[in-house]
């Protein structure tokens, strides 16, 4: 086991260095190719770039490519209905149901 992390680390360290050049790379070039002639604006350096991809991260969070915001949604959502009782959490879902237009609640109302 511990001769594969030896193997896998610095593919990962390397990894991450291509995929942070090549994210400067392709904001460098868009940048370069859309915003001097539509704005008039200067073009910018690959360093400038990786500082405004490192600035949008931060601003922005993760670029959506993990996946994470449904799972720690999934992960809320079951500690607040672990609290709480059976009868609560179906008027949760007839609720919701109505609200947003799915379930038997929905199919009921369609009829009157």
């Amino acid at each position: 086991m511990r001769w594969k992390w030896i193997f896998i680390a610095p593919l990962a360290i390397l990894g991450m260095l291509l995929f942070t050049v090549i994210g400067g790379e392709i904001v460098l070039h868009l940048w370069n190719w859309l915003l001097p002639p539509l704005f008039g604006w200067r073009q910018i350096t690959f360093w400038q770039a990786l500082g405004l991809l490192a600035l949008c991260r931060i601003l922005f969070g993760r670029l959506g490519l993990h996946g994470s915001g449904r799972s720690s949604f999934r992960r809320r959502m079951k500690e607040r209905c672990g609290h709480m009782t059976p009868e609560e959490r179906e008027r949760f879902r007839q609720r919701m149901g109505e609200r947003f237009g799915f379930g038997p609640s929905t199919s009921e109302n369609r009829g009157q």
